[in-house]
């Protein structure tokens, strides 16, 4: 099996501190956090902003350009910028989704297909993943293709067959997301049976779904993905302190499956960031 590529997402859109007194807003505390993580074995970082001032989720991108400054001046990590954009409203919603890849980073989140969260839908039409996929080509960013049910992969694996995609495709299996594909090792077993064979992926998995999903990824050969984005507890009943606590939990949970931590430089070429 190959070393694993553990990803922080350090904060999302949706976590507070009202949940966790440690998530981080500015872009300098989202740096830090980023920093830290890829100091406790994170090689890649995935990066949603916020407002500074109230933590409300935002995709300014004087604020991402932030960020990346801050933590490329500190850290090798591969920065991953979000295009999910779920929040966003407006004529121009796709230029504003695609914004961050104006900054060149390695990684951008590439999310395939609709699906309906809790309290609205997120909305991933066809010509999106065209679109997105066509410009983060041209931009030289590699897609990480985000997946929340079974028939995403199919639309991938369509993008995939039409040569959208520089080899190889790299999947982010996202589980537990309500009311996206349940978080249940029958179902990651489904997921990982319908990509296309040897591609590289990763799962995460919501709250207390994290450590199965990623431990079941593990066994599997996947990579895994953890952080406050997706869970702010180290076990049940105990806040993690930082994101960088998740990430040494998953480190720790990678040697006792007798498996190794890839370095940032290893995870450029396991995904082909070379390139």
């Amino acid at each position: 099996m190959s070393k694993v590529i553990i990803t922080a997402a350090v904060s999302g859109s949706n976590p507070t501190r009202a949940m966790n007194p440690a998530v981080p807003y500015t872009p300098a505390e989202i740096a830090d956090a980023v920093v830290e993580s890829c100091e406790a074995g994170a090689a890649v970082a995935h990066i949603h902003v916020r407002d500074p001032e109230t933590g409300a989720p935002s995709h300014r991108l004087d604020l991402f350009a932030e960020v990346v400054e801050r933590v490329r001046a500190r850290c090798n990590v591969v920065l991953n910028l979000t295009t999910s954009g779920l929040h966003l409203s407006g004529d121009d919603v796709t230029e504003q989704r695609l914004a961050p890849i104006t900054l060149r980073p390695e990684l951008a989140s590439l999310d395939i297909g609709s699906v309906n969260f809790s309290t609205a839908t997120f909305h991933n039409p066809p010509a999106f993943g065209e679109v997105a996929a066509r410009r983060m080509w041209e931009q030289g960013v590699k897609p990480e293709i985000e997946v929340f049910d079974l028939g995403h992969i199919e639309q991938a694996r369509d993008l995939i067959e039409k040569g959208f995609f520089a080899a190889p495709p790299y999947f982010q299996l996202c589980m537990g997301i309500r009311w996206g594909i349940p978080a249940t090792p029958a179902n990651l077993l489904a997921m990982y049976h319908s990509l296309p064979e040897g591609v590289p992926w990763s799962v995460l998995g919501v709250g207390k779904a994290q450590l199965p999903m990623i431990t079941m990824g593990l066994l599997l050969g996947g990579h895994v993905r953890v952080g406050f984005e997706d869970n702010l507890y180290l076990r049940k009943g105990v806040p993690a302190r930082s994101n960088a606590e998740l990430v040494e939990m998953a480190v720790d949970l990678v040697r006792i499956l007798h498996r190794e931590v890839a370095t940032p430089d290893e995870a450029r070429d396991l995904l082909n960031l070379h390139s």
